[in-house]
C-alpha cells in the first residue's frame, strides 16, 4: 500500500515502489503481474474506468501472447469467450483464395476486442488482486527520472489536489500521445519513423460478420478488409487518401465501395447494417531507441506504433509488459537488474520484426492502388508467390501467427 504524508505548503506525498502511468492492456499487465508478486504499485490513468472498457481498439491476439497470460492467470475468461482464426481469406481480381495459417503452423489467433482484454485485465487488478488504480488523472508530470529516486505527479480529478508519489521505478505505458513517451530528454532516444503515405477508414458496422474468417481485399481502388468483432458486429478498414474525412464518407459510399472492392465471384453480397464508427487511420510506424532512460521504461505505444496492416501492436504490448513485469519483480524482489539492463534490447528484437513484416505486408496491399505500374506489378507477384509457393506460404505464415519472432 502507498504511505502518504501531507504538507500545507506542497503537494500530498505518497511512497509506493513502481508508478505505471497507463491503463491499457501494457499497463495493466505490468500492474497485475506485480500486484501478484507482492510487489506495490500505481497506475494512473487520464480517463474514466468506463471510457478504457469501451474505447474501440484491435482484436487479434496471436496464440503465445494468451498462452502468457494464462499462465499468469489473466486470461481466464479470455480462452472461455473468445473465438480462434485460423486462417483468413484473400480477395484479388475477382476470385478469393483462404490461407490456412493454422494448418501450416499448428498455431491460431484469438479475437478479443482490445476494451474486454481491458475490462479483464482492471478486473483482476484493482477488483481481484486490490491493485491501487486512479482514473481521471490530470496534469502527469515525471520528475528526477535520471536518479536513485523518481517520483510522479498529478492532480486528482475529483479533488483538484496536487499529488506527488515517489517510486523506485516508472513504467510508461500511456500511448503515442502520453506524457512518458517525451520524457526523455532530447539526445538521449532516437526516434525512426515511416510514412505509409495512405490511410485507412475504420468502420464498425453493427451488422453480422459476411464471412467466417478474416478478408483481405486486394483491390485496384485500394484495399478493403472485413474482420469480425462478435456475432452481431463487424469491423471494416477502406484505404483512403492520408488525411482524408470521415464526413466524405456518407454510409451509402462506404457500402458501395466495400461491395465493389470485396466483390468476388460465388461470395455472397455484404451484409449491411449502421456504422456506428467512422474514423480514419493515417498509417505510419515508429520505433524509439532506446525504450529506457534511467528509472523509466517504455513499453507499447509510448515507446513504438506499427500501423494495424498486421494486428501486432496489441501483441508487442503485452511482450513489452510480461517482460518489464518480471525485470521489475527481479530488480525489487532479488536485486537482479539483468533483466531491466537487457529489457531494451529485448523488445526491440520483436518490435523490428514485426515493423519489417508489416511494411512487407503493406506493399502487397497497398501496392495495386498505388498508381505506381511497377509497385502494383511487383505487389501482384508479391500475391502470387505467396499463394502458389509453400515455401513462401509458410514464411508467411509463420510471421503473421507471430511465430518464432526473436531473431
Amino acid at each position: 500500500m502507498t504511505t502518504p504524508t501531507a504538507s500545507p505548503v506542497s503537494p500530498t506525498v505518497e511512497r509506493t515502489a513502481v508508478v505505471i502511468v497507463g491503463a491499457g492492456p501494457a499497463g495493466l499487465t505490468v500492474g497485475a503481474v506485480l500486484r501478484a508478486a507482492g510487489v506495490d504499485c500505481v497506475v494512473l490513468e487520464t480517463e474514466s474506468r468506463e471510457f478504457i472498457e469501451r474505447r474501440p481498439r484491435a482484436g487479434f491476439l496471436e496464440e503465445w501472447a494468451v498462452r502468457a497470460l494464462e499462465a499468469r492467470g489473466l486470461a481466464d475468461r479470455l480462452v472461455e469467450r473468445a473465438p480462434v482464426h485460423g486462417e483468413f481469406e484473400f480477395r484479388f481480381d475477382g476470385e478469393r483464395q483462404r490461407f490456412p495459417y493454422a494448418e501450416i503452423t499448428g498455431h491460431h489467433h484469438y479475437v478479443y476486442p482490445q476494451p474486454l482484454l481491458v475490462t479483464d485485465l482492471v478486473r483482476e487488478y484493482a477488483d481481484v488482486r486490490g491493485g491501487d488504480i486512479r482514473f481521471g488523472v490530470r496534469d502527469v508530470a515525471l520528475h528526477g527520472i535520471d536518479g536513485e529516486r523518481p517520483s510522479v505527479s498529478y492532480t486528482d480529478g475529483a479533488t483538484g489536489e496536487r499529488r506527488l508519489v515517489r517510486c523506485v521505478l516508472v513504467a510508461g505505458c500511456d500511448g503515442a500521445r502520453g506524457v512518458t513517451r517525451t520524457a526523455p530528454p532530447a539526445g538521449h532516444t532516437t526516434v525512426a519513423r515511416h510514412d505509409h503515405g495512405v490511410g485507412w477508414l475504420a468502420l464498425l458496422a453493427e451488422a453480422r460478420p459476411s464471412s467466417d474468417c478474416v478478408i483481405l481485399g486486394v483491390h485496384p481502388r485500394g484495399f478493403a478488409g472485413h474482420m469480425a468483432r462478435g456475432p452481431e458486429v463487424t469491423r471494416y478498414y477502406l484505404e483512403v487518401p492520408a488525411g482524408d474525412d470521415p464526413a466524405n464518407w456518407p454510409d451509402e459510399r462506404v457500402w458501395a465501395e466495400l461491395h465493389t472492392r470485396l466483390a468476388v465471384t460465388g461470395a455472397a453480397p455484404l451484409t449491411e447494417g449502421p456504422l456506428v464508427e467512422k474514423r480514419v487511420l493515417d498509417l505510419h510506424d515508429y520505433v524509439t531507441e532506446p525504450m529506457a532512460y534511467g528509472r523509466l521504461y517504455l513499453a507499447g505505444d509510448a515507446a513504438h506504433l506499427v500501423a494495424p496492416i498486421a494486428a501486432k501492436g496489441m501483441n508487442l504490448a503485452l511482450h513489452d509488459a510480461l517482460l518489464l513485469a518480471d525485470a521489475f519483480v527481479a530488480s525489487l524482489d532479488r536485486g537482479d537488474d539483468s533483466g531491466l539492463r537487457g529489457y531494451s534490447a529485448a523488445c526491440l528484437r520483436r518490435v523490428w520484426h514485426y515493423q519489417e513484416f508489416s511494411q512487407w505486408l503493406a506493399e502487397l496491399l497497398h501496392g495495386p492502388s498505388c498508381g505506381d505500374p511497377f509497385r502494383a506489378g511487383a505487389a501482384r507477384a508479391r500475391l502470387r508467390r505467396l499463394l502458389r509457393s509453400p515455401a513462401a506460404a509458410s514464411t508467411f505464415a509463420e510471421l503473421f501467427i507471430g511465430k518464432d519472432t526473436d531473431h
